[in-house]
């Protein structure tokens, strides 16, 4: 069960960080108040600030990857029955 419940959680997580379009109409993207990562990606290279936009991105991957393997170090070893 745990390890089902991990999947879980990192498939929500990536469609949090993923959902721009939702974030946009939902949220808007208020300076301080609703601004997610995504939002902030599309406003930087919206305004032609790509290099900014480029690392905000790296940065996301880079929390994305740090929480999927934290998810797959507290996973159970998986048994073949």
């Amino acid at each position: 069960m745990r390890r089902g419940l991990l999947g879980a959680v990192a498939t929500g997580f990536g469609r949090l960080i993923s959902e721009l379009g939702i974030a946009l109409m939902v949220g808007g993207n208020i300076a301080e108040a609703t601004r997610t990562m995504t939002t902030a990606i599309a406003l930087e290279t919206s305004k032609g600030e790509f290099a900014l936009g480029l690392a905000l991105g790296i940065l996301l991957l880079a929390v994305a990857l740090v929480v999927n393997v934290g998810a797959a170090l507290l996973a159970p070893p998986h048994r073949d029955s």
